[in-house]
């Protein structure tokens, strides 16, 4: 019952994003930095899919318990990637960020025709900054890196879409940590509008 109650919240929660979406300006550049500060407090659920051969997009990704990669391939194949795996292309990526090979910080990425490699897109994602976090300063700060992240998703409306729910969990979490003793865990929001696109 406490798992079905968690799901509802997190619809809930997700809901009033989609509706904060429609009031917040989103032409900043605070998005990306809004959506790697929440990812590093909390899990990401992030689904993404391989467009050609080698070249994937972030297709959805939103606030999550625990965080989790689903990795959709070109023949609609969906597998879980494991912690290994993740760790593997974060380290990778790594490797060529120090040695400026990465698309993720070029001005010209391959971006621009298609899609990134898979590490390049698991760390352009929620997932990328909360597990790749001890990377984040070389990438964070980076106006290249900014401009690729919003292009690693398959469209605006789904890079939107995640910096709204990420922003308004994040405001959600700390504004219900300041609450304190018995009635902590209870919540006022009551909303009847879904997540989803």
């Amino acid at each position: 019952m406490k798992k079905v109650k968690k799901i509802i919240q997190i619809g809930m929660i997700g809901g009033l994003a989609a509706v904060a979406g429609g009031s917040l300006v989103a032409c900043s550049d605070n998005n990306s930095d809004t959506l790697n500060q929440a990812a590093n407090t909390q899990g990401a659920f992030v689904i993404i899919e391989e467009i050609a051969p080698g070249q994937y997009k972030i297709k959805d990704q939103y606030p999550s318990d625990e965080t989790r990669v689903v990795l959709k391939d070109l023949n609609g194949t969906e597998r879980i990637l494991s912690k290994e795996e993740m760790d593997a292309l974060i380290k990778e990526e790594a490797a060529k960020i120090d040695n400026g090979t990465s698309n993720l910080t070029q001005s010209n990425g391959q971006i621009s025709s298609g899609g990134l490699g898979l590490g390049e897109t698991l760390l352009a994602s929620a997932a990328g900054a909360i597990l790749g976090s001890w990377i984040g300063s070389k990438l964070f700060g980076n106006q290249n890196f900014m401009n690729q992240q919003r292009g690693a998703f398959s469209n605006q409306s789904a890079y939107q879409r995640s910096v709204n729910s990420f922003n308004k969990a994040s405001t959600s979490k700390s504004s219900s940590s300041a609450r304190s003793g018995f009635f902590k865990s209870s919540s006022k929001t009551n909303s009847g509008i879904g997540f989803g696109s």
